[in-house]
């Protein structure tokens, strides 16, 4: 069985990596996907249609064009990793998260226990919650090797 893993939330940190090598030593069929983990592009993904002055509009043209990959890699994977760091507020992981519960789509949470109340909601619906990439690399070996 191949499985199709979107990767979303925090990109200071190198859990995606960790991730990825991790499940290639165990020789796990895993595509990974993600959204745009530059930060400068995502954040001007929306300048090919034209300069904005107000950084309004800027950022809301740049959501947009960013959701068509995220959307479509989405609805498109069997299981979510979502990640929230400690740094930085990922309220696109919260929104990820949220879609992938509305459409009935698998996601694990990922993050430290301080941020378990904030994020009580969200873990709610996960259908499991790590606190390392070590513990989603078992979850993820798990699901593929099990008969």
């Amino acid at each position: 069985m191949d499985l199709n893993v979107y990767l979303s939330g925090e990109i200071h940190t190198d859990w995606r990596q960790r991730l990825k090598e991790g499940c290639d030593a165990h020789n796990l069929s895993i595509v990974f996907t993600s959204a745009v983990t530059n930060h400068e592009a995502s954040d001007s993904a929306g300048d090919i249609l034209g300069k904005e002055d107000d950084n309004f509009w800027r950022d809301h043209k740049s959501a947009k064009v960013n959701a068509i990959r995220t959307k479509t890699l989405i609805e498109n994977c069997d299981v979510a990793v979502v990640r929230f760091g400690n740094k930085y507020k990922q309220w696109n992981a919260a929104f990820d998260a949220g879609y992938c519960a509305a459409m009935g789509t698998p996601y694990i949470t990922l993050h430290d226990e301080d941020i378990v109340h904030p994020l009580k909601e969200v873990d709610s619906s996960a259908m499991a919650w790590a606190t390392t990439p070590e513990q989603v690399i078992e979850i993820l070996k798990y699901v593929l090797t099990k008969a």
